[in-house]
C-alpha cells in the first residue's frame, strides 16, 4: 500500500549561496495552470512570488567537517573517470546575452576582433564581408539543472550515483550551464546556472550536507523549474535523481508538468516508487531511466540527454 506524504505545515527552506541574484521561489506557482517559463517583469534574476519559501544562507547548511576521507577519495574516483558521450554542436548558436566570443561577421555587431580579422586577412588579400571576425556575446546553447535527492544518508552506492551524475554532466556542459540542486524536505541551491563550479567543488558540497529524512519531490522541482526560468539558453532540461519515494509536501506531477525537458534517473538500488518516477518523466515530456549501480549514470545520461 502506497504511503500518503506527510503535510508540511511550515513552507520548506531554500538554502542557497550568499553571492549572486537570489532565487524566490513561488509555492503557489506549480498548482495554477501549465505556465512557461517565462521570466516575470521585476528584477532581472528574481522571481517575483506571492507566497514565498523560507530563504536561508548555504552556509548554514554546509557541515564545516571534512567529509569520510574514503568517500570523497572515491568520488573523486568516479569523477575523473566517468563522462558522458559529447554530442555534436548545432553550428547555429543564439546571439544575446553571454559570453564574448569571435565570430565572423553577420550584420550583428561591428565590434572588430583585429587579430583575428588580421589573420584572416593574411591568408585573403580581397576579402569578403564574413572574413571579419566581430566580437559577439553567445549565448548558451544548453541549460540543465540536475536535482539530487540527498534525503536520508548519503553513504555507499547513493554517493557514488550523485558523483557520477555531476561528473558526467559537469564534463559534458563544460560549455554550457549547469546548476545543482539538493534536496530532502528542504532543498539547497548547491550553485545556479550563473556560475561554474568545478565538479570536485560541488562534489564536495554535497557530501557536506548533513543527512536528513523526509523526501519533498515537489519543493525540489519548483526550486529547479524557478531556476531554469532564468536562463535564456536554447534548450532547457533537468534532470531528476532520486528514488522517487516522496513522503512530503504536495503530489511532484502538478509542476513536473511544466518543465519543457524533465529526465529521472530512478535509482533502484533500495526502495524506490517506479511508478512515479515514470509519471513525473512523462508529465515533464523527458525520458525515464532505471540506475542500479554508478555504473549506470553515463550510458542513462547519453540515452536521456540524447537528441
Amino acid at each position: 500500500m502506497r504511503r500518503r506524504p506527510k503535510q508540511l505545515t511550515e513552507a520548506p527552506a531554500l538554502y542557497q549561496p550568499g553571492t549572486g541574484s537570489p532565487l524566490v521561489v513561488d509555492l503557489d506557482l506549480a498548482d495554477r495552470g501549465t505556465g512557461d517559463l517565462t521570466q516575470p517583469a521585476g528584477g532581472q534574476g528574481v522571481l517575483l512570488t506571492h507566497r514565498r519559501a523560507t530563504l536561508r544562507d548555504l552556509t548554514e547548511l554546509v557541515e564545516e567537517r571534512e567529509p569520510d576521507r574514503e568517500v570523497a577519495v572515491m568520488a573523486q574516483r568516479i569523477a575523473r573517470r566517468l563522462s558522458i558521450r559529447r554530442r555534436p554542436r548545432d553550428p547555429r548558436a543564439e546571439r544575446g546575452a553571454g559570453k564574448l566570443a569571435s565570430v565572423p561577421y553577420r550584420y550583428r555587431s561591428d565590434d572588430i576582433d583585429l587579430d583575428r580579422t588580421i589573420e584572416v586577412l593574411t591568408e585573403r588579400p580581397v576579402p569578403e564581408d564574413t572574413d571579419i571576425i566581430v566580437r559577439e556575446r553567445m549565448r548558451s546553447r544548453r541549460a540543465v539543472v540536475l536535482i539530487v535527492d540527498v534525503s536520508g544518508s548519503m553513504r555507499g552506492e547513493k554517493v557514488r550515483m550523485a558523483a557520477a551524475t555531476v561528473a558526467a554532466l559537469s564534463a559534458d556542459l563544460v560549455d554550457d550551464q549547469l546548476a545543482v540542486v539538493a534536496f530532502w524536505s528542504d532543498a539547497a541551491l548547491l550553485t545556479p546556472l550563473e556560475a561554474h563550479v568545478p565538479a570536485s567543488r560541488l562534489l564536495d558540497r554535497l557530501l557536506r550536507i548533513p543527512a536528513r529524512g523526509l523526501t519533498n519531490v515537489h519543493f525540489a522541482l519548483t526550486v529547479a523549474h524557478a531556476e531554469l526560468a532564468r536562463s535564456a539558453a536554447r534548450r532547457r532540461s533537468a534532470v531528476l535523481l532520486t528514488d522517487a519515494v516522496h513522503n512530503a509536501g504536495p503530489d511532484p506531477r502538478t509542476v513536473a508538468r511544466r518543465f519543457p525537458e524533465l529526465h529521472v534517473l530512478l535509482q533502484t538500488d533500495g526502495e524506490h516508487d517506479a511508478p512515479l518516477g515514470a509519471d513525473l518523466a512523462r508529465l515533464g515530456h523527458g525520458r525515464f531511466a532505471p540506475i542500479a549501480t554508478h555504473r549506470d549514470v553515463a550510458p542513462a545520461l547519453n540515452r536521456v540527454l540524447a537528441g
